[in-house]
């Protein structure tokens, strides 16, 4: 297994992870992400921002990083942070304690960055998958109202987030 930044190559696979975990959101009656457009994958690309593991040559598992979320995290946004977005798993591969693979690089990646938390999120109150970042070792923040969501995803608007936050290694 190895941890790597996606590639442009990768676009069309991302883009089908993404579907795939739609039709899951949808068959778990939580909500739904909007289809997400091609430019926000190559410009996170670009930027280095968006990953993969790779399983025996194949994508097992994508997400989305930044340093900065102010729209979802408001005045915390201010703490020195990672931010992880949009975890899809290949279906192929789900069972394989990836998002524990995801919080064990991110606390590497945290420490080199000089960001004291890895933080994410999830739209509305989904327990299970608040029950599922729990024991992967994130602290619930709570329920909270987004007060500006006017450049953020169609799934954020008018919507109430959950919060996940946990502390990098070596607490700067």
């Amino acid at each position: 297994m190895t941890i790597e930044n996606s590639v442009t190559e990768d676009i069309g696979e991302i883009l089908r992870l993404y579907e795939i975990a739609r039709d899951f959101q949808m068959l778990k009656g939580a909500v739904l992400w909007p289809k997400f457009d091609k430019e926000m994958i190559e410009t996170e690309i670009e930027e280095r921002r968006q990953w993969k593991i790779l399983i025996d040559n194949q994508i097992a598992c994508v997400w989305a990083i930044t340093f900065s979320d102010p729209q979802i995290w408001e005045e915390r946004n201010n703490d020195p942070s990672i931010y992880i977005h949009r975890i899809a798993t290949n279906p192929i591969f789900r069972g394989q304690n990836l998002v524990g693979e995801i919080v064990n690089w991110s606390k590497k990646y945290a420490e080199v960055n000089g960001k004291r938390f890895i933080r994410l999120d999830t739209v509305g109150e989904n327990k299970g998958l608040i029950d599922y970042y729990q024991k992967c070792g994130f602290d619930f923040l709570g329920l909270f109202k987004l007060k500006n969501t006017n450049n953020l995803p169609a799934h954020y608007h008018n919507a109430t987030v959950s919060l996940f936050q946990m502390t990098s290694n070596k607490h700067l």
